[in-house]
């Protein structure tokens, strides 16, 4: 018995051993037995109703045809499908890049899908007809080959292999490891030719299984193209010892979402690819990606963004003398342009790019656009008015932040405008009639955005530059006519986020629509009335809301119970999870003060207090003072939040979630009032 237990432990410590040293994944096209169909061995989750076993992408250079490089991508993945949840896998998109200026565009080859299902202990197969491809158009330089596997059903495993081929060298295939379902080997391989430098973005924190690098010698027979060193009629041979950069990830998770993420895009584990320069024999680098200086100036030249900010553009003029601008004030003069802008140009929304849509001469006649046109047009005016602005490009929160050391104009999807008055900085948005002048969206607050002009520079637009304040002050005192009646006011000048919300749902639905909510929304003895919206239409400014409170009380009670936050204390946490998987990040600081005043009902006293405290979290990163006190017949309690960063690590998650705790806690705490 002991020899057989101990060639078991063998056994084990070898199959354990083989796993970790697996360097190569096992699925094959087309090599499928009905082993393959049991999950045996397999601990991933399978919530999601599809495991995807294998997915594997490969790029490598080649030369072509018209004497250059070519790139070469080959993708193959294999799925098992568990539930009929997990159906959409089995449509597949493959995005093909195409030239606006040329008819050239990349080429898809040697597409094999199918479907594999297992009847009666044997794998019948289900090839995928050529027929069931479809093309489908997505803009000026993009197209999508569209299909979806056949026989498709719970149980089925499906594979499919397919190859790009590509002359656009910039456009390298990124990489995700992953995505809407779990993954159970995932790989990437890039053969580059030593001719040609990227920078390789990484991002995500998935640990690595592989990574490794090897040196491969290749001929290439090309024409240099452009270099004036060489005839491009002759064709020359090229040595080169290319670099094969191989990774690996292993058991991949779906990226769960998780609240107060400014997007997930930020923590999936992925690869991507920009050329930077191209090196060859006895020729000097040729410089790709540039500088700032460079692509600023491509973007100032580019008819499609700043073209006419260097024209004469009489028109421009014209519409700036039409608002009569003559003697005032710089500041006067940028305020009358951007409310003229705002006021009567409509925005059809972002086209998540920061190019315009149509010549800003025809978007200023039509008086509509998207928010790269509104914005574009209100950074030319001003400039035309003799001021200096600029246009600033950015990414929004919801589509990542980006690496502003690398001129990446694609990554951004957002244009502002900066203008400058006697060193001021003033940050202007157009397109939302709910913003005010020198106010921006939170959901611009991501990082840094970049000023284009001949001198370009990093504009720093981080969620901690950007603070919600809301002050609240309620009283109640006893009614003279009615002893079981409180009567008082409600006073609170609101954040300036939760303003535009306000405006935007009022601009909506109709500003009594909102009031009835806000009536609806007390009850239990409480109602609220003759509600009135101060500086609601002064949108530099944020809203304040007054209105008066009446509350009845059963006299006959012993007992009082009453919670003195009303409906503005925080009743649950925002962190409910035990377990944080990515950083909590916030969208601005926050500071919020709640001051309430209560006078001990006729024929009553305290009976109980909730006691005082002040909480402080880590190095000061937020802060909760709760204060009681007494004085006559008033009982004043105070209830001060500041959070005063807006990215918390994960390490820090659980300290976050207890502050947010404690804080609930306290809230619920009543004043107990007893029949004297």
């Amino acid at each position: 018995m002991y020899l057989k237990f101990l060639l078991l432990c063998c056994i084990a410590i070898l199959i354990n051993t083989s796993l970790l040293a697996q360097t190569q994944t096992n699925a094959e096209f087309g090599k499928i037995s009905a082993k393959d169909f049991t999950l045996d061995g397999i601990s991933a989750d399978t919530s999601y109703g599809a495991i995807v076993i294998a997915d594997v992408g490969k790029s490598s250079f080649q030369g072509n045809q018209k004497g250059y490089f070519s790139l070469v991508y080959k993708h193959y993945r294999r799925v098992k499908i568990l539930r009929q949840k997990g159906f959409d896998i089995a449509t597949v998109s493959i995005p093909l890049y195409k030239s606006s200026s040329s008819e050239s565009e990349e080429e898809l080859t040697s597409l094999k899908a199918c479907t594999y299902n297992l009847e009666g202990g044997k794998v019948i197969e289900t090839k995928l007809d050529k027929d069931a491809v479809f093309k489908e158009k997505q803009d000026k330089n993009h197209t999508v080959r569209k299909f979806t596997l056949p026989s498709v059903k719970e149980g089925s495993i499906i594979e499919y292999s397919y190859t790009i081929n590509s002359d656009f060298l910039f456009n390298l295939q990124p990489w995700n490891f992953q995505g809407n379902y779990p993954r159970l080997w995932s790989e990437y391989e890039l053969n580059c030719p030593e001719f040609f430098e990227y920078v390789v973005l990484t991002k995500g924190t998935h640990p690595t299984h592989i990574k490794d690098a090897k040196q491969k010698f290749q001929n290439f027979n090309i024409r240099l193209r452009d270099q004036l060193a060489y005839d491009n009629s002759t064709v020359i041979s090229l040595s080169s010892n290319n670099i094969i950069t191989r990774w690996v990830m292993k058991d991949v998770p779906v990226l769960k979402e998780e609240n107060f993420t400014s997007t997930m895009k930020n923590h999936l584990s992925a690869l991507e690819f920009q050329m930077s320069g191209q090196r060859f024999p006895n020729m000097p680098f040729k410089d790709i990606m540039g500088s700032w200086v460079k692509a600023s100036m491509e973007l100032l030249k580019d008819e499609s963004f700043g073209a006419e900010f260097n024209n004469k553009n009489g028109w421009v003029a014209n519409y700036v003398e039409a608002l009569k601008l003559d003697g005032k004030s710089p500041y006067e003069k940028a305020f009358s342009i951007y409310k003229w802008i705002q006021k009567d140009f409509s925005c059809k929304g972002t086209n998540g790019a920061i190019y315009l849509s149509a010549p800003l001469k025809d978007v200023a006649k039509a008086k509509t656009g998207y928010v790269s046109d509104i914005n574009l047009l209100l950074t030319l005016m001003l400039s035309k008015a003799g001021l200096t602005a600029d246009p600033v490009i950015l990414s929004t929160r919801s589509n990542g932040r980006v690496n502003s050391t690398y001129p990446l104009i694609h990554q951004y999807n957002y244009v502002i405008s900066k203008l400058t008055i006697d060193t001021v900085a003033y940050y202007l948005d157009a397109s939302d009639r709910s913003l005010g002048f020198n106010k921006i969206p939170s959901f611009c607050y991501n990082g840094v955005g970049v000023r284009i002009n001949l001198m370009p520079r990093g504009e720093e637009l981080y969620p901690d530059h950007n603070t919600e304040r809301k002050s609240t002050t309620v009283m109640l005192m006893n009614n003279a006519e009615n002893k079981n009646h409180w009567i008082g006011n409600f006073s609170s000048v609101l954040g300036y986020a939760e303003s535009t919300t306000i405006r935007d749902e009022i601009a909506e639905k109709g500003k009594e629509a909102y009031i009835n909510k806000i009536v609806g929304s007390y009850t239990g003895g409480f109602s609220i009335e003759d509600i009135k919206l101060v500086d609601f239409t002064e949108t530099e400014k944020p809203v304040t809301l007054n209105a008066g409170l009446h509350m009845d009380r059963e006299g006959t009670e012993t007992l009082l119970y009453f919670n003195p936050m009303l409906k503005e204390g925080l009743q649950q946490n925002y962190f409910k999870t035990s377990e944080r998987f990515y950083p909590v990040e916030l969208p601005f600081k926050m500071e919020e003060s709640y001051s309430f005043n209560i006078q001990v009902p006729e024929g009553y006293v305290v009976d109980e207090l909730p006691k005082s405290a002040k909480v402080i979290l880590s190095d000061s990163d937020a802060s909760f003072a709760y204060l009681v006190s007494k004085s006559g017949d008033f009982v004043t309690i105070t209830s001060t939040i500041k959070i005063n960063k807006t990215d918390f690590t994960t390490a820090e998650y659980d300290d976050l979630r207890n502050f947010f705790d404690y804080i609930v806690k306290k809230h619920a705490e009543q004043i107990v009032f007893k029949k004297s």
